[in-house]
């Protein structure tokens, strides 16, 4: 059985946890692990964490490989990778002291959400967590961007009035992934 690694990232507000929501119950997918956001896991259970970006991104990038390890050969689909790290703060991949070629060989596929921020109206919301006021959450997608465009599988996926549209469109991606891998 062929192992996937597959990554959905975006900026704040673009629909990546609803997107992971609704892939638990695609049939194709029915074997594959889902791996919730680090980020969001951690500043749950430390706010603190955003006083202290460098410990935080750390944490972040070493709390996602240790999910993704723990999985072994099985397939997964996750909210945000390691490299994602590096649009929020660039300076973690010196921290880590790895590249950003030896992240991308950790995916076999990058799917980029585009932000609601980009949406008249009131597509976009803020939590407890995503406090980003919307042209922040432009500029954190353009940095995503920089850092996943130039993954092999890189997909970029914009910001839809209609959240189906953009899920079927992710579904399509991911149909194509496989269709790509069995030919």
């Amino acid at each position: 059985m062929v192992r996937y690694r597959i990554v959905i990232t975006g900026g704040p507000g673009s629909g990546k946890t609803e997107c992971l929501d609704r892939l638990k119950g695609v049939p194709a997918l029915t074997e594959f692990a889902f791996l919730e956001e680090a980020a969001r896991t951690l500043l749950l259970e430390r706010p603190d964490y955003r006083e202290h970006w460098d410990d935080f991104h750390l944490a972040v990038y070493k709390y996602q490989v240790s999910q993704e390890d723990e999985l072994g050969n099985r397939s997964f689909v996750s909210d945000r990778g390691t490299a994602d790290a590096f649009a929020f703060h660039p300076a973690t991949i010196r921290l880590i002291g790895t590249t950003i070629e030896a992240e991308y060989d950790r995916y076999d596929a990058v799917i980029q959400l585009g932000t609601a921020a980009r949406l008249q109206g009131s597509h976009y919301r803020i939590d407890r967590i995503r406090t980003e006021p919307e042209r922040e959450a432009i500029v954190i997608e353009e940095e995503l961007k920089k850092v996943w465009g130039g993954h092999i599988r890189y997909q970029f996926v914009p910001a839809f009035e209609d959240f189906e549209d953009k899920f079927r469109t992710v579904n399509d991606i991911i149909d194509d992934l496989f269709s790509v891998e069995t030919d």
